[in-house]
């Protein structure tokens, strides 16, 4: 049986941490849900695919941030899907999906037959209309908070830049040497500082060569000792914490159901988004129910297969805006098995990478929050 580990906004999530900070900072009609400690100066590190069960397993190959997980540290939900765009603009907005409207790696264009991927947003959809909210790093800085993304060159100005983490400053800082000096020089500013850090090795190491793989727990390793390294060169008054945006788990290349091997499975649906773990099927009108059952079918109990009332019913996105529910799928599909949903005629990468996440599993939904003081 599937360990089955359902998003906690507004309690013990992603997009409950940057509020959290300002909370702990003891800004005016702000609330630290999390427990945080108190501090007017904060590090939030993020590192991509670094999941709860998959710190536990390798803890050997972290041992500082094992040990941060042994005294304090506990696990919170990422979003649905439990994927990076979603999560970071979670992370960012402190909104759950169904408000801020990233709701997955692809998703329908209301009104037109594209998608949009959000990791390169191909689309001439502007991020600022299709994510309108206020981050939390603009509420911090008009508070008068020194603000401070410290993340890679290429990703300023990138969609997800805009549409979630706006606000402050942005430091480009490509070597883990820059990301090093560039934080600690950041959280020094100000009376009041919040530094947001990203680091995406892992993932990228996750997706090509598996969760379980020598090359994964080596880049683990490294940024083990990234972090601890980071510590020491924060002022000492600095709070640092570090969480994930989701956990990964490794699909077998057997074990993959292409949306076009069979036309049954094919029928009635005319666009394809999401992600592998988390798929949306568009649908022509009045299919939805009929290509809901074929997929049912197909994958028993190695997926939950639900329209998209269904799975807004369930929570799955938090408070779904209106303007939000046309970019769900008309049917929702969450692996629970080592399964994955591909469409390699429109993701021809999905079928060369062995490891995923986008689902509602604990490998995927539970990341951790670390705290280092």
């Amino acid at each position: 049986m599937v360990d089955i580990s359902y998003p906690q906004y507004g309690h013990s999530s992603l997009s409950d941490l940057v509020p959290s900070v300002l909370g702990g900072m003891g800004l005016d009609g702000e609330a630290n849900v999390l427990g945080l400690p108190p501090s007017q100066r904060y590090v939030v590190m993020l590192i991509d695919g670094l999941g709860w069960n998959l710190l536990q397993t390798y803890a050997s190959e972290a041992p500082y941030l094992a040990s941060l997980a042994e005294n304090g540290g506990r696990p919170i939900t990422a979003t649905v899907p439990s994927t990076t765009s979603t999560s970071l603009v979670s992370l960012g907005t402190g909104l759950p999906p169904g408000t801020h409207g990233v709701v997955g790696y692809t998703m329908a264009v209301p009104g037109t037959d594209q998608l949009l991927n959000t990791l390169k947003w191909n689309t001439a959809v502007e991020p600022l209309v299709w994510q309108p909210h206020a981050t939390v790093f603009e509420r911090a800085d008009q508070a008068g908070v020194a603000v401070t993304t410290v993340s890679r060159r290429s990703f300023r100005g990138s969609g997800i830049t805009v549409a979630g983490l706006r606000g402050g400053e942005y430091v480009s800082a490509d070597s883990a040497g820059q990301r090093i000096a560039y934080t600690a020089q950041a959280a020094a500013r100000g009376e009041r500082s919040l530094v947001y850090v990203y680091e995406g090795d892992l993932d990228w190491t996750g997706h090509r060569d598996g969760c379980h793989s020598a090359a994964w727990r080596h880049q683990l390793s490294v940024i083990d000792a990234f972090v601890a390294r980071l510590r020491a060169a924060l002022p000492s008054d600095a709070t640092l914490l570090i969480t994930g945006d989701h956990g990964m788990l490794d699909v077998p290349f057997g074990r993959r159901v292409d949306v076009d091997s069979d036309p049954r499975l094919r029928a009635g649906v005319y666009l394809v988004g999401g992600d592998p773990r988390l798929r949306y099927l568009y649908t022509e009108p009045d299919a939805t129910d009929d290509v809901a059952a074929a997929w049912r079918e197909r994958l028993g109990e190695d997926a939950l297969v639900l329209t998209r009332d269904q799975a807004v019913a369930r929570g799955w996105f938090g408070e779904v805006d209106d303007r939000v529910r046309p970019r769900l799928g008309d049917v929702v599909i969450a692996a629970l098995g080592d399964v994955a949903v591909e469409c390699n005629a429109v993701f021809p990468t999905e079928a060369t990478l062995l490891g995923w996440h986008g689902s509602l599993t604990e490998d995927e939904m539970l990341v951790p929050l670390l705290v280092a003081g």
